[in-house]
């Protein structure tokens, strides 16, 4: 499974379109990971445009990456798909790193745009992402590690059925986690029922 599995795939929900990251929206990615409180929420470093070019293809090739763009669907839907990079709120990640249980996706969630948080955009994607994981690659346990000061994003996994396993207070992180029993999985894919997947045809890898 690789990041090659969705560049052909959008998923369309009510509040959120998820699309592959792609080149084109390497510009807008790079101007909200100046932001420090970004850096500080997702633990990486600022880079150049160059390297954020270099993240994003060597993202497309990664095999144990699955990357969307998280989009305002609204927006986009008004402005058809000329413009993506203006409707762009954030990104959700899936990385397949356990060798021992390729049945484990740690899930990742940004909105990078503040006016678009506590508004169920980052809710919705990360439930999309997990009936992808669930339908497409085959998953059936969920992990998020998040920062232990970052509440918000804490009380969301909690009420997407997350339960906290641990705390790693090296990395100041809370772990949680979810396996998807039949009923869990039945509950994912009612949340998501409304969400449809289309062919994504880009013109910029």
């Amino acid at each position: 499974v690789t990041m090659r599995v969705n560049q052909n795939t959008m998923l369309l929900g009510q509040k959120v379109i998820l699309v592959p990251y792609t080149t084109e929206h390497v510009p807008r990615y790079h101007e909200w990971m100046k932001s420090e409180e970004l850096q500080r929420l997702t633990a990486s470093e600022p880079l150049t445009l160059e390297q954020e070019y270099a993240m994003q293809h060597s993202w497309r090739e990664d095999t144990d990456k699955c990357t969307f763009i998280v989009l305002d669907a609204e927006k986009w839907q008004a402005h058809g798909d000329s413009a993506e990079e203006n409707c762009m709120v954030g990104d959700v990640n899936l990385f397949l790193t356990d060798l021992r249980d390729p049945a484990l996706g740690e899930i990742e969630v940004m909105i990078a745009e503040p006016s678009y948080r506590r508004k169920g955009f980052g809710t919705e994607a990360v439930l999309m992402m997990m009936a992808y994981g669930v339908t497409t690659l085959g998953l059936n346990k969920f992990e998020a590690k998040i920062g232990q000061g970052n509440e918000p994003s804490i009380c969301m996994f909690k009420k997407l059925h997350f339960e906290q396993v641990a705390m790693n207070n090296i990395f100041e992180e809370v772990i949680l986690r979810l396996l998807m029993s039949e009923p869990e999985r039945q509950w994912l894919l009612q949340q998501t029922s409304h969400v449809e997947e289309k062919q994504y045809r880009n013109r910029s890898w």
